[in-house]
Formats: C-alpha cells, structure tokens, sequence
C-alpha cells in the first residue's frame, strides 16, 4: 500500500480569521485514539468551539467535535474529550506567556492530515470588537470592486 503523501484538509475554522487578529501560527500534532483517526479519515470533524489552553507544561485542544466512528464499538471516543498537542517546549513556553496577556488566546484554525499523521493548525489571536469586523469586511469589499473594476477596464 502507498504512503500517504500531501496535506489533506478535514476541518477549518473559517469563521475564526473573522473573529479573531491572527498574530502567530503553529502546527501542532494531536493524540488521538483510533476511533478519532478514522472519523477523521471520513471527513468528519468540526472546530467551531475548539479553543487550546496550556496547562502544566502541557498544550490542549478543547470543544473540538470529532464525532463517533460510526462502524466503532464499545472502543469509540467521546466526541468532544480534550486532546494533548504536541508541541516543542519552547513553542509551549512562548504561547503560555503571550496567552498571559489581556486579549490574547489560542485556536484552532484547521484540522488536516500531513503525510498521514493527524496535524492541527493553531493560532495566538486576539479578539476583535464588532468595529474590526465591520472595517475588515468594508475593506473586503472595496478591494474586490476595485479589482472588478480594473478587469472591466481591461476587457474593454
């Protein structure tokens, strides 16, 4: 059988770089039990709660739903259980200090499998007021009428 090769998108938080400023990105990997690996293999997982905080040295991956295995048995995993990142310790201790300051908090931006090993992209955000958002959609916008605009011209 052939190896897994490339980066396989399952989940994105799309709605996040709305929400949220990114200031850094990380790719982390996940512990994951079996059941967990094969829903994911299915395309089955949703990140719209998810949220990482650092505990002890340690990272993890909260409200993540990754729903049952449907041909699982007794051995499924519960949707929404916490997951250890794994992270080098230098990443752990730069994120625990920035999340330390007022505003500033750690989600997931996408679930993906890279050369067959389950990854997470997460990112150190900070939230943004409603203001924010209606500026960056404002600013969308306008960029996209203006490159209509210059196409049209183009065209002619």
């Amino acid at each position: 059988m052939a190896k897994e090769t490339g980066r396989k998108l399952v989940a994105a938080n799309r709605k996040a770089r709305h929400d949220f400023t990114i200031e850094d990105v990380f790719e982390a990997g996940l512990v994951l039990s079996g059941t967990e690996v094969k829903a994911l293999r299915a395309g089955r997982a949703s990140l719209i709660d998810g949220w990482c905080e650092v505990d002890g040295g340690e990272a993890w991956l909260f409200g993540v739903h990754i729903p049952e295995y449907a041909q699982g048995t007794w051995t499924n995993h519960a949707p929404r259980r916490k997951r250890k990142l794994l992270l080098h310790r230098e990443e752990i201790e730069r994120l625990e200090a920035r999340t330390r300051e007022k505003g500033q908090t750690i989600v997931p931006l996408a679930l993906y499998f890279l050369d067959g090993r389950a990854k997470v992209e997460i990112a150190l955000a900070r939230g943004k007021k409603d203001w924010d958002k209606r500026q960056a959609l404002r600013e969308r916008q306008d960029n996209l009428e203006a490159q209509r605009a210059i196409r049209e011209r183009r065209d002619r």
